[in-house]
């Protein structure tokens, strides 16, 4: 399954067709359902088990419109749009729910994660406006409005009682970009959709952010692959490794497909917050298994920024905090592909 995304490219895979063997049988004789669909410059694809037999793909797209209203740069309306252009400062609660998260792993990576990046991922082209001329002075320019220090939501009381949220931004220029944990957060929301509906066995993809819960028809976990990167940005994902996963999320992020080319120079798109440029390292992509999705997704974004040597002092350095435990890289060791996985995803890894 290919997955086009506005920010992140490498992909989750499933090992199991969504028409084979993943969809033989039943599971506590519910029949399995599978719904899919457009969101978010990707794709999405669930299967499910439901005794009812409900449809829930109109629940699902409508949630999926409404989170393009609040985080989307591809539409213009969205809060964040707007936010960006300073015609308001009035968070919703999603918004503000994101903005907090962000600003967690803002303050547990030391910076790698910054969601006010925007303007730099834009000036380097990989946002929704063109590619800039990027100069020394362009970029210093850009960094001088980077930074989530002085990001902050205040709560304000109008006259009526009421209650507000307000975004304070660093610099009226800052511009906030929250591709690196929108997808995270739009399967976390699906998540806590169905299991509000009742639903204990469910596999959620989205454009390669995957929550699996409960057990597939024949009791064992989920399987999903971990793509290996590609030697071009065209060519068929296949499988590096397949791991096994129930009641946890896996998110990948990388390098290796969401590039271009100038001058004989390869530029990622992954920028890293403290030079305002692409990164350079050897490392090509990076897979957490964790809990919950947004943290997975924000995650693997800094460790990506990081670099492989600097992303695994961190995993050691941070060695008990469960949501960094289960981590795979894959990297680029004199032009032989090679990988490391922490011993905590080496468990997931089916043999």
């Amino acid at each position: 399954m290919r997955i086009a995304s506005h920010h992140r490219t490498p992909y989750i895979l499933l090992t199991l067709t969504l028409t084979g063997t993943l969809l033989c049988g039943c599971h506590r004789q519910e029949q399995p359902r599978h719904i899919a669909g457009e969101a978010q410059g990707s794709f999405y694809s669930i299967i499910y088990y439901d005794s009812a037999g409900r449809d829930l793909k109109p629940m699902v797209d409508s949630l999926l419109r409404d989170f393009d209203l609040t985080a989307s740069l591809w539409n213009k309306g969205s809060l964040i749009r707007r936010l960006n252009d300073n015609t308001t400062d009035t968070v919703t609660p999603l918004m503000a729910s994101m903005l907090t998260h962000s600003l967690e792993i803002w303050r547990y990576t030391g910076g790698a994660f910054d969601c006010t990046v925007g303007g730099l991922v834009n000036a380097w082209g990989f946002g929704f406006k063109n590619r800039d001329d990027i100069t020394d002075t362009a970029i210093d320019r850009l960094l001088s409005y980077t930074g989530s220090a002085q990001l902050n939501i205040d709560t304000v009381t109008l006259p009526d009682g009421k209650r507000l949220m307000r975004l304070r931004k660093p610099h009226p220029a800052t511009e906030l970009d929250l591709n690196a944990i929108a997808q995270g957060e739009t399967v976390d929301l699906i998540d806590g959709l169905f299991a509000s509906l009742g639903l204990r066995n469910y596999l959620i993809y989205m454009g390669g952010e995957i929550i699996a819960r409960g057990a597939k028809a024949d009791g064992r976990p989920w399987s999903v692959g971990i793509e290996r990167p590609a030697n071009d940005s065209l060519d068929a994902p296949q499988v590096e490794e397949a791991i096994g996963l129930s009641n946890l999320s896996v998110v990948t992020s990388g390098n290796y497909r969401k590039y271009y080319e100038k001058d004989g120079t390869k530029y990622s798109h992954t920028i890293d917050p403290a030079t305002g440029r692409p990164v350079t390292h050897t490392l090509l992509s990076v897979s957490v298994v964790d809990s919950c999705a947004w943290r997975a997704d924000a995650m693997a974004t800094a460790f990506m920024v990081m670099g492989l040597d600097k992303a695994r002092a961190f995993i050691d350095d941070h060695r008990g905090d469960s949501h960094v435990q289960a981590v795979y890289f894959i990297y680029n060791d004199g032009g032989e592909y090679k990988t490391y996985a922490t011993p905590e995803f080496e468990k997931l890894i089916l043999k």
